[in-house]
């Protein structure tokens, strides 16, 4: 009984690669990111590392251990997961943020779907486009040294410059990973081990860099086109998401098929969506078509002659009707977004003035102030005041002038990204000799019954007819001091950003309009 062959289900593999193995050569292959990310972002990059990597481990354990499973601690797959997650995310997110990426990740994604080789998509972007979704605000915010600033993408998409060396090297704000030549060393690394090939990396990059030097209007800039390449977390994805041997194809030309097209679907999101970060959903959206490229991308057979008739590709029909709705309905929506942009826009505009005129009701006219619009175009995407007035940009600074042309106050567009439930625009006007007139709301999208309630006028009315420098705001309540807030109770957060905004509204106005 012995020497009975031991008989299993195909395929059968013999190589020395094993499971354990290619998930610690990964894990091995970041380490160089992960130390340049702690040694450039300091104590709490570490943490939020830590954190998600324990949260992704104790998961799956306690998982396995009540579904009465096998233990699969051991083959690394936890520990790479939570290390990919962290990766992705800002070094200065607090750490429930980790915590419920990577309970996401490992429980919904990976052990509802039957654990490791049965997840549909790669866990560590989906536990990322989660939190996205979740946590945008929190997400998105990006620092240095406790310091907010604009990632180089955001830079770039409004026009401006940026160091492609130190985007190479990692020296800029973005996620933890932000390193590309530690990436790359990585990436040689696997290359080298025979963990991935070449295929999904070089077609997924060369696709993207060919539609952004078509599309974005640069031609083949070379420096614009690397700082696409080394910003966004392309790189990243392309060489340890993307290359997932779970949520990819199998076959090499389909992993060219799957390259491509999430080449095309990253470098369509960076040009036209809202968000430079697209390299995720772009991925995501990847690993839900690798079932059907794997069923259009049909190798031949070993032993099948030349005269044979090869397998033929199959779609399924379901897929076939989803993708004909889905295109008739994108270019119905496209459409209508298309006869009515004059339409939007032109309310966009009617709102502004609407504000203006709202807190400098005495103005009989206004006009864009040259200084002001200077400014903006030069430092209009970066954090103004170097954080000290939070996560606050600049949009815009008009003269509010009388029936003689004369300048009788400003006021100042300004945008929060620090409220509770997202960004928060508003217009701050100030008289001539800077006396706050009032404040006008234009984009505000605060929790019902608490944040929103910064828009009602005996809130704002306490901002109405001081002249301070700054405000200050006063969560206990019952304020005495002219230049004290109080607080909307139960959302200070919400209150502590407008009084930021207008503080910065007012300096702005003091030092680059006057």
């Amino acid at each position: 009984m012995a020497k009975l062959l031991n008989v299993s289900s195909s395929p059968h593999v013999r190589h020395s690669l094993t499971t354990g193995s290619v998930m610690y050569d990964v894990i091995l292959a970041l380490m160089p990111a992960t130390f340049f990310g702690v040694y450039h972002f300091g104590l709490h990059a570490l943490l939020v590392i830590l954190t998600s990597i324990l949260t992704a481990v104790m998961t799956e354990f306690i998982f396995d251990y009540i579904a009465h499973k096998p233990n699969t601690l051991t083959d690394g797959s936890a520990v790479l997961t939570g290390l990919l997650l962290a990766l992705c995310l800002s070094p200065t997110v607090p750490l429930y943020v980790p915590y419920l990426g990577s309970l996401f990740a490992i429980l919904v994604v990976k052990c509802f779907f039957g654990g490791l080789g049965k997840n549909f998509m790669n866990p560590a972007l989906a536990g990322r486009c989660f939190l996205l979704i979740s946590f945008g605000t929190v997400m998105t915010d990006f620092g240095i040294d406790g310091i907010s600033s604009a990632t180089p993408l955001a830079v770039l998409s409004n026009g401006g410059t940026v160091n492609v060396a130190e985007m190479f090297m990692g020296f800029t704000s973005g996620t933890i990973g932000v390193s590309c030549v530690a990436m790359l060393m990585g990436a040689i690394y696997l290359l080298l081990a025979g963990d991935i090939t070449w295929h999904i990396p070089v077609s997924y990059i060369g696709t993207f860099l060919i539609l952004m030097a078509i599309g974005s209007g640069q031609g083949f800039n070379p420096m614009y086109l690397l700082a696409q390449l080394c910003g966004g977390g392309l790189l990243l994805g392309a060489l340890f998401m993307a290359t997932d041997p779970v949520t990819s194809p199998v076959t090499s030309m389909g992993q060219l098929y799957y390259g491509v097209t999430i080449g095309i679907l990253t470098a369509v999101f960076r040009l036209y969506g809202s968000s430079t970060e697209s390299v995720s959903y772009a991925i995501i959206l990847g690993n839900l078509v690798t079932p059907l490229i794997d069923k259009w991308v049909i190798p031949k057979p070993f032993g099948l002659g030349d005269n044979a008739k090869k397998p033929k590709p199959r779609v399924p029909k379901a897929a076939v009707v989803l993708t004909a709705v889905t295109l008739l309905s994108g270019i119905a929506l496209g459409g209508v977004n298309y006869l009515t942009r004059d339409t939007i826009e032109a309310q966009k505009l009617a709102a502004n003035a609407q504000a203006y005129q709202a807190v400098l009701s005495s103005a009989e006219s206004f006009a864009v102030s040259d200084a002001a619009e200077d400014f903006v175009k030069e430092y209009g995407s970066e954090v103004y005041g170097n954080g000290k007035y939070g996560k606050v940009y600049i949009r815009e600074g008009v003269e509010g002038l009388d029936a003689s042309g004369n300048v009788i106050g400003y006021a100042v567009s300004v945008t929060t990204g620090d409220g509770f439930d997202g960004n928060i625009t508003l217009t701050v006007g100030l008289s001539a000799d800077g006396t706050v007139n009032g404040i006008s709301f234009t984009e505000l999208n605060e929790t019902a019954g608490m944040g929103m309630r910064v828009d009602e006028d005996e809130w704002k009315a306490q901002f109405a007819g001081v002249k301070v420098d700054s405000f200050t705001l006063n969560k206990a309540g019952g304020s005495t001091a002219e230049n004290e807030i109080d607080s909307v109770s139960g959302a200070s957060t919400t209150s502590g950003a407008v009084v930021n905004a207008v503080n910065a509204a007012i300096d702005f106005a003091a030092n680059h309009m006057k």
